[in-house]
């Protein structure tokens, strides 16, 4: 896998102006995605039309199980026939979907002209659909928890005919790799994804078609402790998890033979078990590779499984067993390294020039029994040497049968050994390999591969300051690095679901990748985990730990901040509504324990500067937010009774904020810290009244400060946000490019590839390397600068809003956001006294632009060649723009 640069402008992808055709037909939001659990899918597109104006005025869906009739426009299973709408997210509603079927679907759409056009067919496929249609049984080896090294399963059968397709399908606790006839199966990485096993279990289809053979065959699977059976020790005690168990798995293969018929081949009692060269494997500290106990062949037709002993059978983890809907974790980009340094006879040390979460691949000759370690970490002692003690701090494992973050390789002696942890990801910058005996290595003998969520890229951001690209650059870093199919706080010291962690960086994470699946996936996690009462934990999935006395609003807000985000950005309401109903637990818990509408139920502003803001007052914010978000999703869901009741709770939450911290006479609240300022201004607590009064004593605040930061992570999500939408962007702007302590450039100016978890470069706790907390000055590029917002009105940028700001000291900026709808660009160039600002407004939707006051508009011309010297204007006085490309010229 070779280097590649996953953040390329969008623009560079752009579709010619001639083309006119439904595009990026999406089921489920996945490309023609295997094994669709849901009755009815989503179905989505857009409309690739660059011409002005461009519109869906109807729009046709067929879907049927031939690919050739609906090619010709005919559906066997559903047509909608022509629907005068804009829709491009349409529900399934047609006959009832059968497992395991191709389904191919093509969509008919009418533009601007009342032309019809007609997409390419794309496909999706069922997959169980139901616990009842699994054929194989849960199987495991013998051994028990305890036991260390890794079970290795086969199955040898024989293909007597020609196969037309085969699939198979594989649930696993634990984790798992699949190989059919000596090959891995696809290139996922830690499948299934992390969940809360005794609640739900997820299972991945593959097409192995191509993998089988006539004649005979086998299929082998490798299984991981993951998260199933933690057998590290950390603090937060998931060897006692409720699930903890051997791992096991239960897999069916589909063939279909080319004369019509089927068979099936399940787990069961006829598989064999063994041992093989993993000899430890831990998701949280490291694997163990012996390659003295490679089994040549072992998942081939032709190998002596003799010595091989029977499986035994398992009860199924959980009562549901769903399938796997989402991007899955994958070795995105392979990374060479910088530099290497032979320390001494049996120690070298591998840069690879930026901090990553993912693994290593060794190659190397020895002599037989030679124990290879490579350590992973972030830092270097002043010896050059690496520092493990920002990362270590909660591993409570031993140190020396299982270093932490260390994998270890013991060599066959019979020929280049290779070696890549399967069940195991790191942290890390530096590698440091030593041995036991003398090896020779050199720059290429250590390969890095950046993996995470391979979701696919939605931003693009380049200005005349440097600065910004590589602040942008570091956030998407530390997103990626901390994205395992559900968000992390970081890749090394914890891995954990901080849910705090994964709602402060949401709008980053939107605004930069398109990340839906992921958070459908993790949001489901929070309905396994919610108790009863309502309560979440901290940390999602969890064992247990998280349930404490801490675990309050600022941190569990998720339950309500990400699906109404994800409503936001795409204009999707599912994930809202599934959680509907855990939004309500919450808020109800949360009434029920606070007196006079106040609470002082969270974590509070977590990592500040120096400054201590009242706890109780950013918690009942957080309150209010939930509060109104359950309202305006019972407002949508037509919930009348429940939209009145929490409105007025919303109003109840707010009066009593005000009267408690707000000095209406001097516009602070509480005592005026700029977390204490820019919360209620950011979350739309403060009276429209005395707003201004507000953003101006925390413009003043941070001018006092000299444009420093004095936040932790609350204050970190609301500062720039509060600053640039009430008159105070240039102070914002200053903030956000401070590159002196502290601020988020001084990480940058430090060397910093990611974001950190700690101002203070030399703090004494709290300091990882790779951290996403902080991560929202990657949305304030897109909003504080491109003024890209999603519009409540309009969710999913069917209309978009868009407030630029032309700072000073910045000459032009270029920033891309790709919506449901298409690329959105704002883009803006100075040249002399002008601004050339230019606007692409993706079809079928469009523009509320809303300028700088004090700019004045000269010339509008649009992507027709036609000038407009006054669009339409909003009743707001800013200029309502259909779909198209305009460059407006101001000065």
């Amino acid at each position: 896998m070779k280097p590649i640069n996953i953040f390329l402008p969008l623009f560079l992808f752009s579709i010619s102006v001639s083309a006119q055709r439904p595009a990026n037909l999406r089921c489920e939001h996945l490309t023609n995605p295997l094994g669709i659990d849901t009755s009815s899918p989503r179905l989505t597109w857009l409309l690739d039309d660059a011409r002005y104006g461009a519109i869906q005025n109807a729009y046709r869906i067929i879907v049927g199980t031939d690919s050739t009739t609906v090619a010709r426009g005919q559906g066997n299973v559903w047509d909608t026939q022509k629907v005068s709408s804009g829709k491009m997210n349409v529900t399934y509603q047609g006959q009832a979907l059968q497992p395991f079927t191709k389904y191919y679907w093509q969509v008919k759409l009418w533009d601007k002209e009342q032309t019809e056009i007609t997409s390419a067919v794309a496909t999706f496929e069922t997959g169980m659909m139901h616990i009842r249609n699994w054929q194989g049984a849960w199987i495991s080896d013998r051994n028990d928890i305890h036991y260390k090294p890794a079970p290795y399963f086969r199955k040898k059968f024989t293909a007597g005919k020609p196969v037309q397709s085969a699939r198979a399908y594989i649930a696993a606790a634990g984790l798992y790799e699949l190989y059919v006839n000596g090959e891995k199966t696809g290139d996922h990485r830690l499948d299934p994804m992390y969940t809360r096993f005794d609640r739900r279990n997820l299972y991945v289809t593959y097409d192995v078609t191509s993998q089988l053979q006539n004649g005979d065959n086998a299929i082998g699977v490798i299984l991981g402790n993951g998260w199933y059976n933690h057998q590290s020790l950390a603090v937060w005690n998931f060897h006692n998890a409720p699930w903890r168990n051997r791992p096991a798995f239960c897999l069916d293969l589909r063939i279909k033979y080319m004369d019509g018929s089927e068979e099936i081949i399940a787990t069961g009692l006829d598989w064999k078990t063994s041992s093989g060269p993993i000899i430890s494997n831990n998701i949280y500290t490291a694997e163990h590779y012996d390659a003295r106990l490679e089994q040549e062949n072992w998942c081939k037709a032709s190998f002596d499984d003799s010595e091989w002993r029977r499986v035994i059978f398992r009860s199924v983890p959980s009562e549901i067993v769903s399938a796997q809907q989402m991007h899955p974790v994958r070795n995105v980009e392979s990374i060479d390294a910088q530099t290497i340094k032979k320390m001494n006879d049996t120690t070298y040390l591998f840069d690879f020039g930026r901090n990553i979460a993912g693994v290593t691949r060794i190659k190397v000759r020895g002599d037989e029994g030679t124990i290879v370690k490579i350590k992973h970490g972030e830092r270097l002692y002043e010896n050059g040497y690496i520092d493990m003690s920002n990362i270590d701090v909660y591993y409570r494992g031993d140190q020396d049968e299982d270093p932490f973050q260390t994998d270890i390789l013991i060599l066959s002696g019979k020929k280049e050994d290779e070696f890549m942890a399967k069940f195991n990801y790191k942290g890390f910058r530096y590698a440091e390999v030593t041995s036991s005996k003398p090896l020779d290595l050199n720059i290429n003998s250590l390969t890095a591969y950046f993996m995470h969520s391979d979701v696919p890229v939605a931003g693009y951001i380049k200005s005349s300051n440097p600065l910004i690209e590589k602040l942008w650059w570091a956030t998407n870093n530390s997103y990626l690095s901390n994205l395992m199919g559900f968000p992390t706080d970081c890749p090394q010291r914890e891995k954990n679901g901080w849910t705090g962690d994964g709602h402060f960086a949401i709008e980053s994470a939107l605004y930069n990748f398109d990340g839906i699946t992921v958070y459908e996936k993790w949001l489901a996690d929070h309905r396994d985990e919610q108790q009863p009462n309502g309560v979440l934990p901290d940390i999602i999935p969890t064992g247990g730990w998280g349930y404490g006395t801490e675990n309050g609003l600022d941190w569990t807000s998720t339950i309500a901040i990400i699906p109404w985000e994800i409503y936001m950005f795409y204009g999707d309401s599912k994930l809202l509504a599934d959680c509907y109903d855990n939004i309500k637990r919450y808020v109800n818990y949360v009434d029920r324990i606070s007196m006079g509408h106040l609470t002082s139920w969270g974590r509070g502003d977590w990592v500040p500067v120096k400054s201590r803001s009242n706890k109780e007052l950013t918690s009942s914010v957080y309150y209010y937010v939930d509060a109104k978000i359950l309202a305006e999703a019972a407002k949508l869901f037509d919930r009348q009774d429940d939209y009145i009741h929490y409105s007025q709770l919303t109003e109840k939450i707010k009066d009593a904020i005000n009267a408690k911290f707000l000095n209406r006479e001097t516009g602070i609240y509480a005592s005026g810290t700029q977390t204490e300022l820019s919360v209620p201004l950011h979350w739309g607590v403060v009276p429209d009244e005395i707003r201004q009064k507000v953003a101006d004593n925390l413009a003043n605040t941070v001018k006092e400060a000299n444009f420093h930061l004095d936040v932790g992570v609350l204050g970190a999500k609301a500062l720039l946000n509060a600053l640039s939408r009430n008159g105070h962007v240039e102070t914002a702007y200053k903030v956000a490019i401070r590159d002196k302590y502290p601020s988020w450039g001084w990480w940058i100016v430090n060397g910093a590839t990611t974001l950190l978890e700690n101002w203070d470069l030399k703090a004494s706790r709290d300091i990882s390397d790779n951290h996403m907390m902080f991560g929202e000055i990657g949305a304030w590029f897109y909003k504080g600068l491109g003024g890209i917002f999603p519009d409540p009105a309009q969710p999913g940028f069917k209309n978009i809003i868009l407030r630029p700001n032309f700072v000073t000291g910045l000459n032009h900026a270029t920033i891309s956001h790709r919506s449901p709808y298409g690329e959105i660009l704002s883009k803006w160039e100075r040249k002399s006294r002008d601004i050339f600002y230019s606007v692409t407004v993706p079809a079928n939707s469009t523009a509320d632009l809303y300028l700088p006051e004090k700019v004045q508009v000269r010339k509008i011309t649009r992507s027709d060649d036609k000038s407009a010297d006054h669009p339409p204007k909003n009743s707001d006085n800013g200029y309502h723009l259909q779909a198209g490309n305009y460059v407006f010229e101001l000065r």
